[in-house]
C-alpha cells in the first residue's frame, strides 16, 4: 500500500512539473486557481485509474502528465459562460433529477433539415416543455452508409449538410438561454474508416495502426472470435474485417466502423481531447455509445469487462478537471444486471432504461404486467445522484432485453416468449394490433428485433381509438416511474411508419429507418385539435408533463412497489414527504375493478392528479381499458 502511495505521489510531482514547464499555461488567469483546486481534489482518482489501466507501461506517468496538460489547456479555453454553468451546477448537482426535466430526441436533417432549422423550433420545444434535447449523430460521417451517423469521420466537424461547428455552438447557447440542455452522442468505441486516424492506419502508419485492433493475419482474430459474439451478422461474420493489404481490423458493428484500442493510452488521451472539445462547444450531456464494448481482452466476450468501468471513471475524472458540469449517459443494451453497473455518479450519471422500455411493449402485447412489475420492484431503484432516461422508443430497434432467469421465475420460457413478441410486433400473430417491421431477422438463431414508430406499433393505422389509449398508457409509465422522460420527437403527434424508407440511398438494408420519418408537418398542424388522434395524443402528453412538473413526489427515481393483485394492472408508489403518488395503469383490454382492501394501507381520501378530481379509496377503483391514474394518497 505504501508503495502505491509513493508511486502516486511521484506521479503527482511529475504532473506538476509538466504543468510548470509549459509556457502555454496562463497562471495569471483568474480562473487558474480553480483548476489547481480541482486538480488537488480529483487527481488521486485520475491517477489511480490511469495507473490501473496503463501502469504496466514504462511511460505511464509521461502519458498522465500529457493528459493533465490537455485538461489544463482545455479549461483555459473554456468559455466564461460555461464556467459559470459549471459553478451553478456544482451547487445544484441534482439538477437533472428534477420533475420538470423532459427530453426530446431527433435527427437534425429529418426533423428540422439543419441546425438553423432546429433553432427555429425552439419556441415549439418551450411549448412542449423540453429541458433536454438530444440531437442524433450530426458529425462528419461516410456517405451514404454511416449507421445513422454512428460511424464518425470527425468529432470536430459537423456534417456540412446540417451546418457548421459554429452553428452548433450558437444553437447550444440559444438552447441554454431557453433552459434546454444539449445532448449529443459520443461514439467512443469506434471511428469510421474515413476518420483521419483510420486512413493513416490503413496506409500502414505504425502510430495510428496502434489506435485500432489491427493484425497481420487471422491468427489473433480467430483467437478472439472464439469467445466474442457476432453483433450484426447480416453485415459481416465475426468481429474482424479484411483490409486491402491483407491485414485484419476489429469492427464490432459494421465493416466501416473500426474499434479503438484503449489499451493504448494515446487513444485515451486523443478521445479525452475530443470529449473536452465538444464540452467547450456547449454540450451538456454526452451519450456514451456502446459502453459495454470499449475494452478487449483475449479469452473473454470483450463486453462489460472491469476496465470498461475504469475507462468511464477516468473520463469522468478528466471532465471534473476541465468541464465539471458535463454529464455522461450510458447506452448499454446488455443484461439488466450489467446495465446497472454503469449507473454511478463516478461513471454514467444517467442511463437509458432499456428493460423498462422493452417490458412496456411486452405488457401491451400480453395484457399482463408481471414482468414489468417484477422489473420495477427488483431493478428500478439505482444509486443516489443518478437518473434513468425513460423512453417508449428510441431511434434504435426494440430488443427483448429481459433476463431469462427473471422470466423463468414467472413460468415464462424466455426464448419462446421472445419468438412470440417478435411475431406479435410484426403482425404475424393472430390478434396483433401492431404494424412493426423486423430488424436483423436471423432464422438460424431465431433472433430478431423490432422496428416501428410508437403509433404504428400501437396500431394507429388500423384502430385509432384503441391505439391512442395504448400510446398514452405506455408514456404514462415512462413519465411517472422516475427519471428523465424522453420523447422521440414526432411521437407526441402520433407519427406513423415511413414505408418508403428503402427508397433513400443507404437506407435500404436497415429497417430502422422505417421509424425515423421526416418531420410530420401535417400531424403537427393538428396537434391542437382534440377531435384528431394527433390532438388527443398531444393533449394527453401535455397534461402528463404539466402535472408531473407540479408533483414533487415525481422527482428523482425512488420507487416503491405496489401489488394490485390484478395481472393486467400495474401499480407502484412514488413517495414524497408525508404523501405518495400511487400510479395505476390498466394494460388489459377490459375494465378492472380493484377492491377497497387493495388500498388498505392508505387513508380513504385521494386526489387524481391528471383530472384533478377527488376519489374515495373506500369504494375501490375501477379502471377502464388502457386507463391510468396518478393518485395522491396519504399512507396510514
Amino acid at each position: 500500500m505504501r508503495e502505491t502511495v509513493d508511486v502516486d505521489e511521484a506521479a503527482r510531482q511529475h504532473v506538476l512539473s509538466v504543468l510548470e514547464a509549459d509556457d502555454g499555461i496562463q497562471r495569471a488567469d483568474p480562473d487558474w486557481p480553480e483548476f489547481v483546486r480541482r486538480l488537488d481534489v480529483h487527481f488521486p482518482d485520475l491517477c489511480g485509474l490511469f495507473r490501473s489501466l496503463y501502469g504496466s507501461r514504462a511511460d505511464w506517468q509521461d502519458q498522465l502528465g500529457a493528459l493533465v496538460l490537455q485538461c489544463a489547456r482545455s479549461w483555459q479555453e473554456r468559455p466564461a459562460g460555461l464556467k459559470a454553468l459549471d459553478a451553478e451546477r456544482e451547487g445544484d448537482s441534482s439538477w437533472f433529477q428534477s420533475n420538470r426535466m423532459l427530453g426530446g430526441v431527433c435527427y437534425v436533417d429529418r426533423y428540422a433539415a439543419s441546425l438553423d432549422g432546429v433553432r427555429d423550433r425552439i419556441p415549439y420545444f418551450k411549448e412542449l416543455g423540453l429541458t433536454y434535447l438530444h440531437l442524433m449523430p450530426l458529425f462528419l460521417a461516410p456517405e451514404p452508409f454511416s449507421d445513422g451517423g454512428y460511424a464518425v469521420s470527425s468529432y470536430r466537424e459537423v456534417n456540412p449538410k446540417l451546418g457548421t461547428m459554429e452553428q452548433l455552438r450558437a444553437l447550444s447557447s440559444e438552447l441554454r438561454e431557453n433552459g434546454i440542455s444539449l445532448v449529443v452522442d459520443f461514439i467512443f468505441n469506434h471511428t469510421s474508416n474515413e476518420h483521419h486516424w483510420a486512413r493513416r492506419a490503413a496506409e500502414g502508419d505504425p502510430e495510428y495502426s496502434d489506435y485500432f485492433w489491427i493484425y497481420p493475419d487471422r491468427t489473433m482474430p480467430d483467437a478472439f472470435e472464439q469467445t466474442v459474439r457476432e453483433i450484426f451478422p447480416d453485415d459481416h461474420p465475426g468481429s474482424f474485417v479484411p483490409l486491402p493489404d491483407g491485414r485484419w481490423v476489429w469492427a464490432t458493428f459494421h465493416t466501416y466502423q473500426w474499434d479503438l484500442n484503449y489499451a493504448n493510452p494515446a487513444v485515451f488521451r486523443a478521445m479525452a481531447g475530443e470529449m473536452l472539445f465538444l464540452a467547450n462547444q456547449g454540450v451538456d450531456i454526452l451519450r456514451m455509445d456502446a459502453v459495454a464494448f470499449i475494452w478487449k481482452q483475449l479469452g473473454t466476450p470483450c463486453e462489460n469487462l472491469p476496465e470498461a468501468h475504469f475507462l468511464l471513471r477516468a473520463f469522468n475524472s478528466v471532465c471534473r478537471l476541465a468541464a465539471p458540469s458535463l454529464l455522461f449517459k450510458s447506452e448499454a443494451i446488455v443484461h439488466p444486471d450489467e446495465v446497472a453497473l454503469y449507473i454511478d455518479p463516478a461513471e454514467c450519471q444517467l442511463s437509458y432504461n432499456p428493460l423498462q422500455m422493452a417490458l412496456i411493449w411486452e405488457s401491451l402485447a400480453t395484457r399482463n404486467v408481471s414482468l414489468l412489475s417484477q422489473a420495477l420492484e427488483r431493478r428500478h431503484n439505482i444509486a443516489d445522484g443518478t437518473s434513468w432516461v425513460n423512453y417508449v422508443r428510441s431511434h434504435d430497434d426494440i430488443g427483448w432485453t429481459f433476463a431469462d432467469e427473471d422470466a423463468a421465475e414467472l413460468g415464462i420460457n424466455g426464448f419462446e416468449h421472445r419468438r412470440f413478441l417478435n411475431a406479435f410486433y410484426v403482425n404475424r400473430h393472430p390478434g396483433s394490433f401492431a404494424q412493426g417491421v423486423p430488424f436483423q431477422d436471423n432464422p438460424r438463431t431465431g433472433d430478431c428485433r423490432i422496428s416501428g414508430t410508437t403509433a404504428s406499433l400501437c396500431g394507429l393505422e388500423d384502430d385509432p381509438d384503441q391505439a391512442v389509449g395504448r400510446i398514452l398508457l405506455a408514456h404514462s409509465v415512462a413519465f411517472s416511474t422516475g427519471g428523465v422522460p424522453l420523447l422521440y420527437l414526432g411521437d407526441e403527434v402520433g407519427q406513423l411508419n415511413d414505408y418508403q424508407y428503402a427508397m433513400e440511398d443507404g437506407h435500404e438494408s436497415d429497417s430502422r429507418w422505417v421509424h425515423r420519418p421526416h418531420y410530420p408537418a401535417e400531424q403537427y398542424a393538428r396537434r391542437n385539435d382534440p377531435a384528431t388522434p394527433e390532438g388527443a395524443i398531444f393533449a394527453g402528453l401535455r397534461r402528463m408533463i404539466s402535472v408531473r412538473a407540479e408533483a414533487p413526489e415525481l422527482a428523482g427515481t425512488r420507487l416503491i412497489d405496489f401489488h394490485t393483485n390484478a395481472p393486467g394492472v400495474l401499480g407502484y408508489q412514488r413517495p414524497g414527504y408525508g404523501r405518495t403518488v400511487l400510479v395505476l395503469a390498466n394494460f388489459s383490454d377490459g375494465p378492472q375493478q380493484l377492491p377497497a382492501v387493495t388500498f388498505s394501507g392508505f387513508s380513504a381520501a385521494a386526489v387524481e392528479l391528471l383530472t384533478d378530481t377527488a376519489h374515495s379509496l373506500a369504494d375501490g377503483i375501477t379502471l377502464a381499458p388502457h386507463e391510468y391514474v396518478w393518485l395522491r394518497v396519504t399512507p396510514k
